[in-house]
């Protein structure tokens, strides 16, 4: 039954890392804008930061991030001197307006920095921002770009939390997304940052990748395991060639179908809650004394382009081409091009160039999605007491939604609306039905499950 549902629900829609979804990003939402955003900030509040490292010194096609590959270092130390200006601009305009409870790093590859860069970055940014005295700092590793000195420069720079991608440890699967990595690799990475004070480490996973079978899965998440990570987070492989050309490389014939694709979810899902782990939204988990599963327990569980988090902070400010930031009056997004990114950041200039601005309908939408990527329900009270008018229309669309649909993929249980238990591997296209510009956009996505 639920494979059937499955492969019947295959369509392509949103991940909801946010509401609006990118797609829908225009051109209104400019520098001028984001600096009036930037400058509309109010004193005493918390920050985070994302840092986007655009480059690889490898480029692997299972990949859809904004990311390019480079066999030399030079675009990357001329990229850095960009972001430190932006970095700069970007703290005077915030500056005695909040401090920073968390930092990510993201990319392409923060981990292909030289170490002597990724400590002048972390300085960089204590230099332009007030930081909390436990504020989180998360880096993405790429565990073929490490060795010592990187460690050491990562322990340097406070890192708290080290997040390593592995996707599959079958040899077969990691040639065909020109992705090698052994398990050995990959522990010496993790034994690295333990042994310099990390206290947590999160390990990425990927199904419904070339060549994968269930058994293939089953396998890596039972070395994935021996690692004893803090966290998992377990995604479905994004096949999206019109927008990554790379990955056209992936001949689409070695793809598994989406039964399979189900299948595959819920065998490794199955096998890392069996080890302790809590389930924490669609595709995260993590140990019970995690921040992560203590959030979740307590409703208090967030969705950003990082994935699930427990971060709270209103305010997100993205650094470097392609970052985006999330405000309270909207998302703003940098200029992708790097060389575009450079020129713009020159002389105090900020490199925003398309975004959106919430209307009172998207707040409510956004409320609702968020509400249903996290705990799978949301309450009727609650949506009227924080939205009024706005909320009982929500209400009302969501309660036809919940009588009419034969699949019960939400029900009315008092006064919240539930996606069952058994319904939850389905609950992006259960969001999709709240999301406006879904019905009738032309914005490809990737597969629901």
């Amino acid at each position: 039954m639920r494979s059937e549902l499955a492969a019947r629900l295959g369509e392509n829609v949103p991940r909801y890392t946010s509401y609006p979804s990118t797609p829908h990003f225009h051109q209104g939402i400019d520098a001028v804008v984001y600096r009036g955003w930037l400058e509309a900030l109010e004193g005493g509040g918390e920050l985070s930061l994302y840092l986007h490292i655009p480059y690889c010194d490898r480029l692997c096609w299972f990949c859809a991030c904004h990311t390019k590959h480079t066999r030399h270092y030079a675009p990357v130390a001329a990229y850095l001197q960009s972001l430190y200006a932006e970095i700069a601009t970007v703290g005077s305009l915030v500056s005695g307006k909040g401090r920073v409870r968390a930092v990510h790093f993201g990319g392409g590859s923060p981990t292909m920095l030289k170490p002597q860069h990724l400590v002048t970055l972390g300085t960089a940014l204590r230099d332009n921002f007030d930081f909390l005295d436990d504020a989180k700092i998360s880096v993405e590793i790429d565990p073929n770009d490490m060795d010592g000195v990187r460690l050491d420069a990562l322990a340097e720079i406070g890192m708290t939390r080290a997040s390593l991608g592995v996707q599959d440890f079958d040899p077969k699967v990691q040639r065909a997304i020109n992705r090698e990595q052994s398990l050995l690799q990959t522990k010496a990475v993790v034994d690295g940052v333990r042994s310099r004070g990390v206290d947590s480490v999160n390990l990425d996973l990927l199904y419904g990748l070339p060549h994968q079978t269930s058994e293939s899965v089953r396998s890596t998440v039972a070395q994935a395991l021996t690692l004893e990570p803090d966290r998992i987070a377990l995604f479905g492989y994004a096949h999206v060639p019109w927008f990554k050309k790379h990955q056209t490389m992936i001949d689409e014939a070695w793809l598994p179908g989406p039964t399979e694709r189900f299948a595959q979810s819920q065998l490794a899902a199955r096998a890392i809650e069996d080890n302790g782990y809590e389930s924490i939204g669609l595709d995260h988990f993590a140990r019970p004394g995690d921040a992560l599963a203590i959030a979740a327990r307590a409703g208090e569980l967030h969705r950003n382009f990082q994935g699930y988090t427990e971060d709270r902070c209103e305010t997100l400010i993205g650094l470097g081409s392609s970052s985006i930031g999330r405000f309270r009056q909207g998302y703003v997004q940098n200029m992708p091009s790097t060389g575009e990114y450079r020129s713009m950041t020159e002389d105090g200039k900020l490199a925003a160039v398309r975004g959106i601005a919430f209307s009172d309908d998207d707040r409510v939408r956004g409320w609702i999605i968020e509400r249903l990527m996290c705990d799978f329900a949301f309450s009727a009270i609650d949506l009227v007491e924080s939205f009024g008018k706005a909320g009982q229309k929500l209400l009302r669309q969501a309660s036809s939604i919940a009588l009419n649909d034969p699949a019960r993929l939400l029900e009315l249980q008092g006064d919240r609306f539930v996606v069952p238990a058994e319904n939850r591997p389905f609950v992006r296209s259960i969001a999709a039905k709240f999301d406006k510009y879904f019905e009738g956009g032309t914005a490809r996505h990737s597969a629901a499950v």
